[in-house]
């Protein structure tokens, strides 16, 4: 009986933290190697903290949350804007292509070059090689907002903004009013909500982490 007990915590355990968010209130501290960029020098997100922090967008090249479709205007149009008022604040701002399944389709280093030049993209647009990146921050889906200050705290986490929800009363800019709190030193509300987007695809091995 206690042999089943442990077995059952522990894949409810497994589940519980291959599901979770790392907390808003993390610090992290990021790794050193460089990752191939498709619009520019290698590059990664310690290279892109400026000194009111980095912003870390996982995307891709074809989810409709990303790029749009008939129902959504996709997120993909934004990344400029965004990528603006950040840089014009001391704060960096860059995509992750983490779809290690997809390498040899669409989310190949080829067509993350052919992505930046089709939507002139003025970010860092960096490949995440076996979903290294992802996987620490339990990234889920493209895309997915992690909000870092210069210490690599995190201080806000989820949807850019409320646009995915079909029964919204008013439009929430989340990220954006997340960057207003923080260069007021004020309280971020929310600190996080839920990602909405595709699956980040890992390869097999990898798609219970």
């Amino acid at each position: 009986m206690m042999i089943k007990f442990s077995l059952v915590f522990f894949l409810l355990f497994s589940f519980s933290m291959a599901n979770s968010q790392i907390p808003v209130g993390t610090i992290i501290k990021p790794g050193v190697g460089l990752m191939k960029n498709a619009n520019g020098e290698p590059s990664n997100i310690k290279n892109e903290n400026k000194n009111n922090g980095v912003i870390v967008v996982f995307s891709c090249n074809t989810c409709p949350f990303v790029v749009g479709s008939s129902h959504f205007p996709g997120w993909e149009n934004q990344y400029n804007n965004l990528f603006s008022i950040a840089n014009d604040n001391e704060i960096g701002f860059v995509l992750i292509n983490s779809n290690e399944a997809k390498r040899k389709g669409d989310d190949s280093y080829d067509k993350m070059i052919d992505r930046v030049k089709d939507q002139k993209y003025s970010m860092s647009y960096l490949l995440d090689e076996k979903s290294t990146l992802a996987n620490s921050l339990r990234a889920k889906t493209t895309p997915h907002v992690f909000f870092f200050d210069g210490s690599f705290r995190l201080i806000y986490s989820g949807s850019i903004d409320n646009l995915w929800d079909g029964k919204r009363k008013k439009d929430v800019p989340f990220l954006k009013n997340a960057i207003t709190s923080h260069l007021k030193n004020k309280k971020i509300k929310p600190k996080d909500t839920p990602p909405k987007g595709c699956s980040i695809k890992r390869a097999k091995k990898q798609s219970n982490q």
